[in-house]
């Protein structure tokens, strides 16, 4: 157990960001046009704007929430707010924006299962991302009933340490969550395995920031009449 742990919470990280980054950089340069979304909101918009747009703000908020809290050292946020009313905030946002991610993902699942059109134009390997992601969601908002067993914030701030070691090389980060609860390693574990399949997948889209697209012109549509036949014209 010990050769595990040390495998996939010191090692692990760095193959999963190694592959992540290779791989988005050959997917980028030797098939820029698969960098895409693939969206199937012409084949049918049934529940697709509110999946999507639950979908999207929630997961935007989490993840966020995820890199600020965990990539934060403690000693900066300590003159503030202690650790166990960090962990309290966290677990209100986090649960409130997971269950908004959760309805988002919900939806667009049943839609992609029981949608014909959909289902026939989609990718088995769509499905599995998607049935990943929601597994994901699911460890995550079962860790937040496995925190509220602590109140201390002792375990967050462990998590934290792993993470800032792991950002920034140092040796030792799988002592950090060696005697965790198996919610977190699972969840740590499942995240690190998506960031590793990410340039085999359309959640590459993820790392693109469309900027542009917020200062597009507008579309011209035109109604398209029938053209006259030659006798007409003549």
């Amino acid at each position: 157990m010990n050769s595990l742990n040390f495998f996939l919470f010191q090692i692990f990280p760095y193959v999963a960001f190694a592959v992540f980054a290779i791989g988005c950089w050959a997917r980028f340069d030797h098939g820029a046009y698969t960098w895409r979304s693939g969206s199937s909101q012409l084949l049918s918009g049934r529940w697709m704007r509110l999946g999507s747009n639950a979908f999207h703000v929630g997961v935007l908020a989490i993840l966020g929430g995820h890199l600020v809290g965990l990539l934060t050292p403690h000693a900066l946020y300590a003159p503030l707010i202690g650790s166990g009313q960090k962990q309290l905030v966290a677990m209100i946002v986090g649960g409130l924006f997971g269950l908004l991610c959760l309805l988002g993902m919900t939806l667009l699942l049943v839609r992609r299962i029981g949608d014909a059109r959909v289902r026939a134009t989609g990718s088995g390997r769509d499905l599995a991302v998607l049935l990943l992601l929601y597994a994901q969601l699911l460890l995550g908002l079962s860790s937040i009933v496995v925190s509220a067993g602590h109140l201390d914030g002792e375990q967050m701030v462990r998590l934290g340490e792993w993470a800032q070691h792991i950002a920034t090389f140092r040796a030792g980060a799988a002592g950090y969550v060696a005697d965790a609860h198996w919610i977190y390693k699972a969840h740590i574990t499942l995240g690190l395995l998506l960031i590793l399949i990410t340039p085999f997948t359309r959640l590459v889209h993820v790392w693109s920031v469309p900027l542009s697209y917020l200062r597009r012109p507008y579309q011209i549509v035109r109604r398209r009449t029938a053209p006259l036949d030659y006798a007409n014209r003549r």
